[in-house]
């Protein structure tokens, strides 16, 4: 894989669950949890703007336990 420039989310702080995010060259924005680096979701920025959204909103908050 292609090294990216990853940028940790701030609210991920100290802990383990972290959430890097990533520019691609090709216009798509990359997405992955630090426990498994080597999945990487790929996605239009305004499908990536719509998941941000919905995450701010609560929409799956019922996915937590």
């Amino acid at each position: 894989m292609t090294a990216h420039s990853w940028q940790k989310s701030s609210f991920s702080a100290d802990a383990a669950n972290c959430v890097y995010v990533a520019a691609i060259p090709d216009g798509t924005v990359a997405i992955r949890e630090s426990d498994e680096p080597d999945v990487v979701l790929t996605m239009q920025p305004d499908g990536f703007r719509a998941l941000l959204h919905g995450v701010k909103a609560g929409e799956f908050d019922h996915l937590t336990a």
